[in-house]
């Protein structure tokens, strides 16, 4: 099984804090439709035959492009590859992008899961992250889209925003579960370089982002989720049981996947490449019959750096059989015995042979991660 990433590099605006590729600009829109589709049918060897069972739109701002392109990527999708039956097909959307009508034309299209970037149910906190929705607008696509049938839903909230206090953000989780929304991504904001936000707080012009609030309010979150049945499956994602996110959950248990747009990374186990992060060379290449693009062929032992960094991040944790079998007996019992130190200070535990990290170790799932690295 395989998945497929879209990338759509369109904004109305580009948010302070973001540094993924992006343009708030609407040159080659009217070109991003068959571009796409052109890559796909270009690169359809790629998964040598892999069944899909998710494809999923990010960007950017898929809601920006018109539905008839949605439906020309899916058109070429699923002419090119074997689709699952049930293949999840999520679209990444802003809350003033969507209407009723914009609702029904995306269902119409295919679509069967909505991430809705909502960030936050405050005004405040959405005028600090420089977004171009409103508070009313958040709640008002929420109720439009459980109205026009998308139960499989996903909201993005923001935490650690130096206008949102702990209480603000124990409202904004209160107002999350009222909606009865399956799945929600809860991010720390995080303070990119060479982003306008890391430029405005350097200036002395934006209040800085405390880590203590940050920390409060990841405690703050995980403590809530528990209380209202989510189970926190990453690090940052909480679901009610059986919703999890299948395409991000392949990403994490290291699948393979087809990446196609500006920008977007390919992955298929033993190399990973990205596409140019430039939408006019991205069109002028396709068009030309091959876009431009790097790889890196990943070692046995990157392959295996990458698993137990990805999958310590979830509530499944690192299998040391699956480590056995595929990078050999010596491996996997020198991997238990690194991480004998994180079990004794009881941030990790070892169950049904695989490591698991605890709430006090999901804090610092990077660190741990890297600790336990193989060396070339």
């Amino acid at each position: 099984m395989a998945g497929i990433y879209i990338h759509i590099p369109f904004c109305k605006h580009k948010c302070n804090y973001c540094n993924f590729y992006s343009l708030a600009s609407t040159r080659y829109m009217d070109q991003i439709g068959n571009a796409i589709a052109g890559e796909l049918i270009q690169r359809k060897g790629y998964l040598e035959g892999q069944t899909i069972e998710t494809i999923y739109f990010g960007g950017g701002t898929p809601s920006l492009i018109e539905t008839d392109d949605i439906e020309k990527i899916l058109r070429a999708i699923y002419k090119h590859f074997r689709i699952e039956p049930d293949a999840e097909i999520t679209l990444e959307a802003n809350p003033d992008d969507l209407t009723p009508v914009k609702f029904t034309t995306l269902k119409n299209a295919g679509i069967n899961r909505l991430s809705i970037g909502i960030q936050s149910f405050r005004q405040e906190d959405l005028a600090f992250l420089s977004r171009t929705h409103t508070s009313a607008q958040v709640t008002q696509c929420i109720t439009d889209a459980q109205q026009a049938g998308f139960q499989n839903l996903s909201i993005d909230l923001i935490y650690g925003i130096p206008t949102l206090t702990d209480e603000g953000w124990k409202e904004n989780l209160q107002k999350a579960f009222s909606f009865g929304i399956p799945h929600i991504s809860a991010y720390s904001l995080t303070v990119e370089d060479k982003t306008p936000l890391e430029h405005m707080i350097r200036k002395g012009k934006m209040r800085p982002v405390n880590e203590n609030l940050s920390l409060s309010q990841f405690h703050i979150l995980c403590a809530m989720m528990q209380e209202q049945g989510y189970e926190q499956y990453e690090v940052s994602n909480f679901c009610l049981p059986g919703a999890y996110s299948r395409h991000n959950t392949a990403y994490w248990q290291g699948k393979s996947y087809l990446g196609a747009g500006p920008s977007a990374h390919s992955y298929n186990g033993i190399s990973r490449c990205w596409n140019v992060a430039n939408l006019a060379t991205y069109t002028e290449t396709v068009t030309a019959g091959e876009v431009k693009s790097e790889q890196e062929l990943l070692s046995p032992t990157t392959q295996l750096n990458e698993y137990i960094m990805t999958s310590l991040r979830t509530m499944w944790g690192c299998d040391l059989v699956q480590v056995k079998r595929k990078f050999g007996e010596e491996i996997a019992e020198n991997l238990l015995l690194d991480a004998l130190t994180f079990m004794e200070s009881e941030q990790m535990i070892y169950r049904d042979g695989k490591l698991v990290l605890t709430h006090d170790g999901l804090l610092f799932a990077d660190g741990i991660s890297a600790a336990l690295f193989t060396e070339e």
